[in-house]
């Protein structure tokens, strides 16, 4: 495993902004219907590890099946770019890692998760 990096991220019309602590080792795609149909690849980070710098107020909630995660996206451009929750280790925020500044998508090791069947 890698050393965590600061990466920085948001939304396409930039009124979200955030700065995460994260390392981009095995990340999710998972095919839940959800995270299929939005196209999501998913890193989790301990939620101290994230930071909002802009868009508190720009962002919509959603939540659905068990409404354990809150499901952000802008108000404006409807981009989902991270997501809060409870993990089995404390508060952890999931980051759409396709919304990462200057990240190269291909480079990266996917690991498949079946959240379809949960």
């Amino acid at each position: 495993m890698t050393e965590p990096k600061t990466y920085t991220g948001g939304c396409h019309c930039k009124n979200v902004r955030y700065e995460v602590k994260a390392t981009l080792d095995g990340i999710i795609t998972c095919n839940c219907s959800i995270c299929a149909m939005k196209g999501l690849l998913l890193t989790f980070v301990p939620r101290d590890a994230f930071k909002l710098l802009a868009g508190e107020d720009a962002t919509q909630d959603y939540q659905f099946h068990r409404k354990t995660i809150h499901h952000l996206f802008c108000k404006t451009c409807g981009v989902s770019s991270y997501a809060h929750g409870e993990g089995p280790n404390g508060p952890m925020t999931a980051i759409n890692v396709r919304c990462l500044d200057d990240v190269d998508i291909g480079a990266l090791a996917l690991k498949p998760f079946d959240g379809k069947s949960r």
